[in-house]
């Protein structure tokens, strides 16, 4: 019997044995309420549009800018790679890739015939 109530209990350097720590169902709420809160209020706040903009790096202006692109149509057998060295040869083709691709929305498949928006600091 001593092997198990010193099992169940703890001691801390020969003192008393410490109680074992019951949560009533209050505590229990008062806990999941106090974890919830954070989480509510930044929930609140992002629906309200006051973090979501700062978390997303958006940048709100009252004018709409509109940009103006030279496309190349791909033609059959040709790469990003060749597309990249094609328009800016002094540049790091990887660096141009990741342009175009993040421009144009596309994760390096590229099909015969699509039409792609060239960077402005590579247009002639």
């Amino acid at each position: 019997m001593t092997a198990i109530a010193t099992a169940t209990a703890t001691t801390v350097a020969g003192a008393a044995p410490m109680p074992r720590l019951r949560m009533t169902a209050r505590g229990r709420r008062a806990l999941a309420l106090l974890v919830a809160a954070p989480v509510l209020a930044v929930g609140a706040l992002t629906g309200a549009g006051l973090v979501g903009d700062a978390v997303a790096g958006a940048v709100a202006s009252s004018s709409t800018a509109t940009a103006e692109f030279d496309h190349i149509t791909v033609v059959p057998g040709q790469s990003l790679w060749q597309i990249a060295q094609a328009v800016a040869p002094e540049a790091d083709p990887r660096d141009v890739i990741a342009e175009i691709e993040l421009l144009n929305g596309i994760a390096g498949a590229i099909q015969p015939g699509e039409r792609l928006a060239i960077p402005a600091q590579y247009a002639d």
